[in-house]
């Protein structure tokens, strides 16, 4: 790995609060996977943040626990210096406060900076989260007595069930949703969520740019630097990006360190070369299967174990 550092990291505002956050963040799904161990999970997440990624990204639910584990380790005396994510599975106010102690406990803080409903994803969600008892008021608690700064929810399953959320009487810090050049041609969340998010100050944090799985890259075609490119060049808060090597992490560095936009042209010319692929969902596996629904969340609504994509 050979990591340019002749040029910095930018930053972008989170949202209306204006508090600046690196334009690429550290995803924590991807470090939890089977390829990467403990020792190798925190040498990335020191490595990156080093390298001046401050967002970083995990969820209550990933590798059961093992993400948030990883960053806790990877954290100790580097905490005060970056923007902490994590997401919370429940549905009801109980179990939600009994899932951020947890998260809170494997973390080793005493506080997250943003904390997100995870995957709204099911056309009932919005209701059951704020439903009397829901999670939202897991939410407030949270905010009240200084465990979350911010709330925030995410989803990529349908732009209609975000928009639901959006409706919800709440001012919304953050949204987190699929920001990719096959988004804008199919259930796209860039058209129908994006510019309300800005609209009202709620910070954008684009996920699956790559696809989730390298699927843009493996089977459509497309190189990292096109994708993560595209993706940066929307008006964004940060673009979270799983890695899973020093590799890996070395390329979205020169990607962010080098960026330039994407002119309207280039964008334009970008989705010609995938329409005919994009328009059926094909490679957007996260809304077209269930390839990337959380089996607890499954569990949550009453569905079978998911079967995955072909491989």
């Amino acid at each position: 790995m050979t990591i340019d550092r002749s040029a910095s990291i930018a930053t972008r505002p989170f949202g209306r609060h204006r508090e600046p956050v690196s334009m690429i963040g550290l995803g924590g799904g991807h470090l939890v996977r089977a390829s990467v161990s403990e020792t190798d999970a925190v040498n990335l997440i020191r490595t990156a943040i080093d390298e001046g990624i401050t967002f970083l990204d995990t969820a209550w639910d990933y590798g059961d626990g093992a993400s948030e584990r990883r960053f806790g380790k990877a954290l100790a005396g580097r905490r005060d210096g970056v923007f902490l994510m994590t997401k919370v599975c429940a549905r009801d106010r109980r179990t939600a406060l009994a899932q951020l102690e947890e998260s809170l406990r494997r973390l080793q803080t005493d506080h997250v900076d943003l904390w997100q409903f995870h995957e709204c994803n099911y056309d009932n969600d919005p209701d059951w989260l704020s439903a009397p008892g829901g999670a939202l008021e897991a939410g407030l608690i949270a905010k009240e007595t200084g465990k979350t700064r911010y709330l925030g929810f995410t989803g990529h399953k349908s732009p209609h069930i975000l928009r639901a959320m959006l409706d919800i009487d709440y001012p919304w810090d953050s949204c987190q949703l699929p920001i990719n050049v096959f988004d804008s041609l199919y259930r796209s969340f860039q058209r129908e969520v994006l510019p309300e998010l800005n609209r009202r100050g709620i910070a954008s944090l684009g996920m699956k740019s790559l696809g989730g799985d390298g699927q843009f890259i493996t089977a459509a075609g497309l190189s990292p630097e096109e994708c993560r490119r595209y993706a940066l060049s929307q008006p964004i808060t940060t673009l979270v990006c799983g890695v899973q090597t020093l590799d890996n992490l070395a390329q979205d560095l020169a990607i962010a360190r080098n960026f330039v936009p994407m002119s309207t042209n280039e964008q334009a010319a970008l989705r010609e070369r995938v329409r005919r692929e994009a328009t059926d969902g094909r490679h957007e596996w996260f809304k077209s299967t269930n390839f990337f629904d959380s089996q607890y969340h499954r569990d949550q609504h009453g569905f079978p174990a998911h079967a995955a994509v072909p491989r």
